[in-house]
Protein backbone atom coordinates (compact mmCIF):
# COMPACT_ATOMS: atom_id res chain seq x y z
CA UNK A 1 0.00 0.00 0.00
CA UNK A 2 2.62 2.54 1.04
CA UNK A 3 4.77 1.76 -1.99
CA UNK A 4 2.43 3.94 -4.04
CA UNK A 5 3.25 7.07 -2.00
CA UNK A 6 5.77 9.65 -3.16
CA UNK A 7 8.36 11.42 -1.02
CA UNK A 8 7.31 15.02 -0.35
CA UNK A 9 9.76 17.88 0.04
CA UNK A 10 10.13 19.26 3.57
CA UNK A 11 8.06 22.25 4.62
CA UNK A 12 9.93 25.41 3.61
CA UNK A 13 10.16 26.75 7.17
CA UNK A 14 11.13 23.37 8.64
CA UNK A 15 13.79 22.95 5.97
CA UNK A 16 15.14 26.42 6.69
CA UNK A 17 15.40 25.62 10.41
CA UNK A 18 17.43 22.50 9.69
CA UNK A 19 19.70 24.35 7.27
CA UNK A 20 20.30 27.11 9.81
CA UNK A 21 21.16 24.64 12.59
CA UNK A 22 23.71 22.91 10.35
CA UNK A 23 25.38 26.18 9.32
CA UNK A 24 28.67 26.46 11.23
CA UNK A 25 29.35 30.08 10.34
CA UNK A 26 29.52 32.86 12.91
CA UNK A 27 27.70 35.18 12.89
CA UNK A 28 24.52 33.65 11.52
CA UNK A 29 21.01 35.06 11.89
CA UNK A 30 17.61 33.33 11.71
CA UNK A 31 14.85 35.66 10.53
CA UNK A 32 12.64 32.83 9.27
CA UNK A 33 10.72 30.89 11.90
CA UNK A 34 7.76 32.79 13.36
CA UNK A 35 8.41 32.69 17.10
CA UNK A 36 9.08 35.55 19.48
CA UNK A 37 12.67 35.92 20.68
CA UNK A 38 14.14 38.19 23.33
CA UNK A 39 17.32 40.25 22.98
CA UNK A 40 19.45 37.15 23.67
CA UNK A 41 17.76 35.19 20.89
CA UNK A 42 15.85 32.93 23.31
CA UNK A 43 12.12 32.20 23.27
CA UNK A 44 11.42 32.49 27.00
CA UNK A 45 8.72 31.00 29.17
CA UNK A 46 6.80 34.00 30.50
CA UNK A 47 7.09 34.74 34.21
CA UNK A 48 3.30 34.71 34.53
CA UNK A 49 3.19 31.30 32.85
CA UNK A 50 5.81 29.91 35.26
CA UNK A 51 3.80 31.14 38.24
CA UNK A 52 0.56 29.71 36.90
CA UNK A 53 2.25 26.38 36.20
CA UNK A 54 3.53 26.19 39.77
CA UNK A 55 0.02 26.77 41.09
CA UNK A 56 -1.40 24.07 38.83
CA UNK A 57 1.31 21.63 39.90
CA UNK A 58 0.31 22.16 43.52
CA UNK A 59 -3.47 22.25 43.12
CA UNK A 60 -4.49 20.21 40.08
CA UNK A 61 -5.93 16.92 41.30
CA UNK A 62 -6.92 15.13 38.10
CA UNK A 63 -5.85 14.39 34.55
CA UNK A 64 -9.29 13.19 33.49
CA UNK A 65 -10.63 14.04 30.02
CA UNK A 66 -11.87 17.59 29.49
CA UNK A 67 -14.56 16.85 26.94
CA UNK A 68 -14.65 17.91 23.29
CA UNK A 69 -15.18 21.62 24.03
CA UNK A 70 -12.27 21.77 26.46
CA UNK A 71 -12.03 23.94 29.57
CA UNK A 72 -15.13 26.02 30.35
CA UNK A 73 -13.04 28.56 32.28
CA UNK A 74 -10.59 28.94 29.40
CA UNK A 75 -13.40 29.27 26.86
CA UNK A 76 -15.16 31.99 28.84
CA UNK A 77 -11.90 33.90 29.32
CA UNK A 78 -11.02 33.71 25.61
CA UNK A 79 -14.52 34.83 24.59
CA UNK A 80 -14.22 37.86 26.85
CA UNK A 81 -10.71 38.62 25.58
CA UNK A 82 -11.95 38.65 21.98
CA UNK A 83 -15.46 40.11 22.20
CA UNK A 84 -15.48 42.03 25.50
CA UNK A 85 -19.04 43.43 25.71
CA UNK A 86 -19.62 43.81 21.97
CA UNK A 87 -22.25 41.07 21.74
CA UNK A 88 -24.56 38.88 23.80
CA UNK A 89 -22.32 36.16 25.23
CA UNK A 90 -25.13 33.63 24.82
CA UNK A 91 -24.76 33.98 21.06
CA UNK A 92 -21.11 32.82 21.01
CA UNK A 93 -20.18 29.15 20.84
CA UNK A 94 -16.63 28.52 22.06
CA UNK A 95 -14.37 25.50 21.99
CA UNK A 96 -10.76 25.08 23.09
CA UNK A 97 -8.56 23.89 20.22
CA UNK A 98 -4.98 22.66 19.64
CA UNK A 99 -3.61 26.06 18.70
CA UNK A 100 -4.88 28.51 16.12
CA UNK A 101 -4.31 25.89 13.42
CA UNK A 102 -6.70 23.51 15.18
CA UNK A 103 -9.23 26.32 15.43
CA UNK A 104 -9.09 26.97 11.70
CA UNK A 105 -9.40 23.28 10.86
CA UNK A 106 -12.39 22.73 13.14
CA UNK A 107 -14.04 25.84 11.68
CA UNK A 108 -13.58 24.34 8.22
CA UNK A 109 -15.26 21.16 9.41
CA UNK A 110 -18.28 23.07 10.69
CA UNK A 111 -18.53 25.17 7.52
CA UNK A 112 -18.50 22.04 5.37
CA UNK A 113 -21.61 20.79 7.19
CA UNK A 114 -23.72 23.80 6.20
CA UNK A 115 -26.38 23.51 3.52
CA UNK A 116 -24.73 25.90 1.07
CA UNK A 117 -20.99 25.57 1.53
CA UNK A 118 -19.62 29.07 0.87
CA UNK A 119 -16.33 30.05 -0.70
CA UNK A 120 -13.70 31.65 1.52
CA UNK A 121 -11.97 34.81 0.31
CA UNK A 122 -8.38 35.16 1.54
CA UNK A 123 -5.88 37.97 1.22
CA UNK A 124 -3.01 37.98 -1.28
CA UNK A 125 -0.73 37.07 0.39
CA UNK A 126 -1.95 35.31 3.50
CA UNK A 127 -0.45 33.04 6.15
CA UNK A 128 1.05 30.06 4.32
CA UNK A 129 -0.97 27.54 6.34
CA UNK A 130 -4.39 29.06 5.62
CA UNK A 131 -4.62 27.30 2.28
CA UNK A 132 -3.60 23.82 3.47
CA UNK A 133 -5.85 24.02 6.53
CA UNK A 134 -8.95 25.41 4.83
CA UNK A 135 -8.48 24.33 1.24
CA UNK A 136 -7.10 20.97 2.28
CA UNK A 137 -10.27 20.37 4.30
CA UNK A 138 -12.30 20.72 1.10
CA UNK A 139 -13.29 24.39 1.05
CA UNK A 140 -12.96 26.51 -2.10
CA UNK A 141 -10.74 29.57 -1.70
CA UNK A 142 -10.83 32.81 -3.67
CA UNK A 143 -8.30 35.65 -3.50
CA UNK A 144 -8.71 39.34 -2.78
CA UNK A 145 -5.86 41.87 -3.26
CA UNK A 146 -4.19 43.04 -0.08
CA UNK A 147 -0.51 43.96 -0.36
CA UNK A 148 0.96 46.32 -2.93
CA UNK A 149 4.66 45.47 -3.52
CA UNK A 150 5.25 48.88 -5.12
CA UNK A 151 4.14 50.92 -2.12
CA UNK A 152 4.86 48.11 0.38
CA UNK A 153 1.53 48.95 1.93
CA UNK A 154 -2.13 48.04 1.85
CA UNK A 155 -3.77 47.88 -1.59
CA UNK A 156 -6.96 49.17 0.00
CA UNK A 157 -8.98 50.24 -3.05
CA UNK A 158 -8.35 46.95 -4.84
CA UNK A 159 -9.24 45.02 -1.69
CA UNK A 160 -12.54 46.82 -1.25
CA UNK A 161 -13.38 46.47 -4.94
CA UNK A 162 -12.80 42.72 -4.84
CA UNK A 163 -14.89 42.23 -1.70
CA UNK A 164 -17.73 44.19 -3.29
CA UNK A 165 -17.84 41.50 -5.98
CA UNK A 166 -18.00 38.58 -3.53
CA UNK A 167 -21.36 36.76 -3.62
CA UNK A 168 -23.73 37.12 -0.70
CA UNK A 169 -23.14 34.45 1.93
CA UNK A 170 -19.46 33.93 1.09
CA UNK A 171 -16.88 34.12 3.87
CA UNK A 172 -14.10 36.71 4.02
CA UNK A 173 -11.02 35.78 6.04
CA UNK A 174 -9.50 38.79 7.79
CA UNK A 175 -6.37 39.15 9.93
CA UNK A 176 -7.35 41.04 13.08
CA UNK A 177 -3.91 42.63 13.46
CA UNK A 178 -0.22 42.07 12.64
CA UNK A 179 -1.03 40.64 9.21
CA UNK A 180 1.06 37.58 8.46
CA UNK A 181 3.23 37.76 6.38
CA UNK A 182 3.26 41.48 5.59
CA UNK A 183 2.76 43.26 8.93
CA UNK A 184 0.47 45.70 7.10
CA UNK A 185 -2.88 46.38 8.79
CA UNK A 186 -5.84 48.58 7.83
CA UNK A 187 -6.26 51.66 9.99
CA UNK A 188 -9.48 52.12 11.96
CA UNK A 189 -11.24 54.11 9.22
CA UNK A 190 -10.31 51.47 6.65
CA UNK A 191 -11.56 48.72 8.95
CA UNK A 192 -14.89 50.52 9.22
CA UNK A 193 -15.13 50.72 5.42
CA UNK A 194 -14.32 47.01 5.16
CA UNK A 195 -17.02 46.30 7.72
CA UNK A 196 -19.48 48.38 5.65
CA UNK A 197 -18.76 46.18 2.63
CA UNK A 198 -19.17 43.00 4.69
CA UNK A 199 -22.56 44.21 5.93
CA UNK A 200 -23.76 45.56 2.57
CA UNK A 201 -22.75 42.41 0.68
CA UNK A 202 -24.09 40.02 3.32
CA UNK A 203 -20.66 38.39 3.75
CA UNK A 204 -19.69 36.28 6.76
CA UNK A 205 -16.53 37.52 8.49
CA UNK A 206 -13.95 34.98 9.61
CA UNK A 207 -11.33 36.77 11.72
CA UNK A 208 -8.00 35.10 12.44
CA UNK A 209 -6.58 36.71 15.59
CA UNK A 210 -3.20 35.10 16.19
CA UNK A 211 -1.38 38.17 17.58
CA UNK A 212 -3.77 39.99 19.92
CA UNK A 213 -1.67 42.40 21.97
CA UNK A 214 1.31 42.47 19.59
CA UNK A 215 0.28 45.55 17.56
CA UNK A 216 -1.09 48.16 20.00
CA UNK A 217 -2.89 46.56 22.94
CA UNK A 218 -5.54 43.92 23.62
CA UNK A 219 -8.47 46.23 22.93
CA UNK A 220 -7.18 48.01 19.82
CA UNK A 221 -6.00 44.74 18.31
CA UNK A 222 -9.50 43.27 18.68
CA UNK A 223 -11.20 46.33 17.16
CA UNK A 224 -12.46 44.65 14.00
CA UNK A 225 -13.80 41.66 15.94
CA UNK A 226 -15.83 43.86 18.27
CA UNK A 227 -16.89 46.31 15.57
CA UNK A 228 -18.23 43.51 13.38
CA UNK A 229 -19.88 41.77 16.34
CA UNK A 230 -22.08 44.83 16.77
CA UNK A 231 -23.11 44.83 13.10
CA UNK A 232 -23.38 41.29 11.74
CA UNK A 233 -25.64 38.38 12.72
CA UNK A 234 -22.92 35.73 12.52
CA UNK A 235 -19.15 35.52 12.39
CA UNK A 236 -16.21 33.21 13.10
CA UNK A 237 -13.12 34.03 15.16
CA UNK A 238 -9.99 31.89 15.46
CA UNK A 239 -7.70 32.86 18.32
CA UNK A 240 -4.25 31.64 19.34
CA UNK A 241 -2.27 31.81 22.59
CA UNK A 242 1.02 30.82 20.97
CA UNK A 243 2.42 34.32 20.65
CA UNK A 244 0.84 36.47 23.35
CA UNK A 245 1.28 33.79 26.05
CA UNK A 246 4.39 32.18 24.51
CA UNK A 247 2.69 28.77 24.60
CA UNK A 248 3.88 27.58 21.20
CA UNK A 249 4.49 23.92 21.97
CA UNK A 250 1.48 23.59 24.29
CA UNK A 251 -0.86 24.23 21.34
CA UNK A 252 -3.51 26.50 22.82
CA UNK A 253 -6.23 28.19 20.79
CA UNK A 254 -9.95 28.83 20.65
CA UNK A 255 -12.67 28.74 18.02
CA UNK A 256 -15.51 31.19 18.58
CA UNK A 257 -18.61 31.22 16.39
CA UNK A 258 -21.16 33.97 16.91
CA UNK A 259 -24.65 32.91 15.85
CA UNK A 260 -27.79 34.96 15.25
CA UNK A 261 -29.45 33.82 18.50
CA UNK A 262 -28.82 31.51 21.50
CA UNK A 263 -30.80 28.64 19.97
CA UNK A 264 -28.64 28.63 16.82
CA UNK A 265 -25.57 28.99 19.01
CA UNK A 266 -26.47 25.70 20.72
CA UNK A 267 -26.77 24.00 17.32
CA UNK A 268 -23.37 25.36 16.25
CA UNK A 269 -21.82 24.28 19.54
CA UNK A 270 -23.11 20.73 19.07
CA UNK A 271 -21.74 20.57 15.54
CA UNK A 272 -18.32 21.91 16.57
CA UNK A 273 -18.14 19.41 19.42
CA UNK A 274 -18.98 16.61 17.01
CA UNK A 275 -16.32 17.71 14.51
CA UNK A 276 -13.78 17.63 17.33
CA UNK A 277 -14.98 14.19 18.45
CA UNK A 278 -14.41 12.78 14.97
CA UNK A 279 -11.02 14.48 14.56
CA UNK A 280 -8.99 14.45 17.80
CA UNK A 281 -11.69 13.72 20.39
CA UNK A 282 -10.68 16.43 22.88
CA UNK A 283 -7.97 19.05 23.33
CA UNK A 284 -4.92 18.91 25.64
CA UNK A 285 -5.33 20.52 29.05
CA UNK A 286 -2.13 22.07 30.32
CA UNK A 287 -1.70 25.23 28.23
CA UNK A 288 -5.37 26.18 28.43
CA UNK A 289 -5.34 25.65 32.20
CA UNK A 290 -2.37 28.05 32.40
CA UNK A 291 -4.19 30.71 30.36
CA UNK A 292 -7.36 30.35 32.44
CA UNK A 293 -5.30 30.69 35.63
CA UNK A 294 -3.62 33.86 34.36
CA UNK A 295 -6.76 35.55 33.02
CA UNK A 296 -8.75 34.60 36.11
CA UNK A 297 -6.33 36.12 38.63
CA UNK A 298 -5.89 39.92 38.81
CA UNK A 299 -2.26 39.81 39.91
CA UNK A 300 -1.24 37.23 37.31
CA UNK A 301 -3.17 39.06 34.61
CA UNK A 302 -1.41 42.34 35.36
CA UNK A 303 1.95 40.58 35.28
CA UNK A 304 1.09 39.00 31.93
CA UNK A 305 0.00 42.36 30.51
CA UNK A 306 3.37 43.83 31.51
CA UNK A 307 5.20 40.99 29.77
CA UNK A 308 3.01 41.41 26.69
CA UNK A 309 3.92 45.11 26.64
CA UNK A 310 7.60 44.22 26.91
CA UNK A 311 7.36 41.87 23.92
CA UNK A 312 5.41 44.40 21.85
CA UNK A 313 7.86 47.20 22.68
CA UNK A 314 10.84 45.04 21.77
CA UNK A 315 9.36 44.30 18.34
CA UNK A 316 8.73 48.00 17.75
CA UNK A 317 12.26 48.87 18.91
CA UNK A 318 13.78 46.29 16.55
CA UNK A 319 11.77 47.70 13.64
CA UNK A 320 13.24 51.13 14.30
CA UNK A 321 16.73 49.73 14.86
CA UNK A 322 16.74 47.75 11.61
CA UNK A 323 15.23 50.68 9.71
CA UNK A 324 18.04 52.98 10.81
CA UNK A 325 20.76 50.41 10.17
CA UNK A 326 19.61 49.33 6.72
CA UNK A 327 18.84 52.92 5.66
CA UNK A 328 22.43 53.84 6.52
CA UNK A 329 23.91 50.73 4.90
CA UNK A 330 21.78 50.96 1.74
CA UNK A 331 21.61 54.70 1.16
CA UNK A 332 19.08 55.62 -1.50
CA UNK A 333 16.77 52.68 -0.83
CA UNK A 334 13.46 53.21 0.95
CA UNK A 335 12.79 50.98 3.96
CA UNK A 336 10.21 53.18 5.69
CA UNK A 337 7.66 50.37 5.46
CA UNK A 338 9.57 48.61 8.23
CA UNK A 339 8.39 51.16 10.78
CA UNK A 340 4.88 51.45 9.32
CA UNK A 341 4.16 47.74 9.69
CA UNK A 342 3.17 46.03 12.96
CA UNK A 343 3.85 42.82 14.80
CA UNK A 344 6.50 40.23 14.11
CA UNK A 345 6.64 40.21 10.30
CA UNK A 346 7.54 42.36 7.32
CA UNK A 347 8.53 41.87 3.72
CA UNK A 348 11.96 43.27 2.89
CA UNK A 349 11.19 43.49 -0.83
CA UNK A 350 14.06 41.25 -1.93
CA UNK A 351 13.82 38.81 -4.85
CA UNK A 352 14.25 35.06 -4.26
CA UNK A 353 17.72 35.31 -5.81
CA UNK A 354 18.67 38.12 -3.42
CA UNK A 355 17.34 36.05 -0.50
CA UNK A 356 19.52 33.15 -1.68
CA UNK A 357 22.59 35.39 -1.82
CA UNK A 358 21.97 36.86 1.62
CA UNK A 359 21.90 33.32 3.01
CA UNK A 360 24.80 31.96 0.97
CA UNK A 361 27.14 34.92 1.42
CA UNK A 362 26.17 36.24 4.86
CA UNK A 363 24.37 33.42 6.77
CA UNK A 364 21.22 35.52 7.15
CA UNK A 365 18.23 33.21 6.82
CA UNK A 366 14.73 34.17 5.66
CA UNK A 367 12.06 32.56 3.49
CA UNK A 368 12.07 33.14 -0.27
CA UNK A 369 9.39 35.84 -0.18
CA UNK A 370 11.81 37.92 1.97
CA UNK A 371 9.38 37.87 4.87
CA UNK A 372 11.40 38.40 8.03
CA UNK A 373 10.62 37.94 11.70
CA UNK A 374 11.66 41.13 13.47
CA UNK A 375 12.10 39.20 16.71
CA UNK A 376 15.24 37.70 15.15
CA UNK A 377 16.86 41.14 15.14
CA UNK A 378 19.02 42.09 18.12
CA UNK A 379 21.34 45.04 18.85
CA UNK A 380 24.21 42.57 18.43
CA UNK A 381 23.29 41.36 14.92
CA UNK A 382 21.47 44.30 13.33
CA UNK A 383 24.55 45.79 11.64
CA UNK A 384 25.44 42.41 10.13
CA UNK A 385 21.90 42.00 8.81
CA UNK A 386 21.86 45.53 7.39
CA UNK A 387 25.17 45.05 5.58
CA UNK A 388 23.98 41.71 4.19
CA UNK A 389 20.82 43.32 2.79
CA UNK A 390 22.73 46.25 1.33
CA UNK A 391 25.23 43.90 -0.33
CA UNK A 392 22.56 42.29 -2.53
CA UNK A 393 20.62 45.42 -3.55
Amino acid sequence: MFDSLELLPPDAIIGLIAEYKNDGRDPKVDLGIGVYRDATGATPVLRSVKTAEKRLLETQDSKAYLGSAGSADFNAAMRDLAFANSTDKDRVAVIQTPGGSGSLRVAAGVILRTKRVPKIWVSTPTWANHRPLLGGAGLTLENYPYYDPKTRGLDFDAMVSALKSAPEGDIVLLHACCHNPTGVDPDRAQWQTIADVVVDRGLIPFVDMAYQGFAADLDDDAFIVRHLAERVPQMIVSSSCSKNFGLYRDRVGALMIMASDPKTRDVVQSQANNVVRTMYSMPPDHGAAVVAEILGDDELRQGWLQELTEMRNRLQDMRRLLHRAVSDAASGHDFDHLVRAKGMFSFLGLSPEQVRRVKADHAVYMINSSRINLAGITPANVEHVARAIAAVL
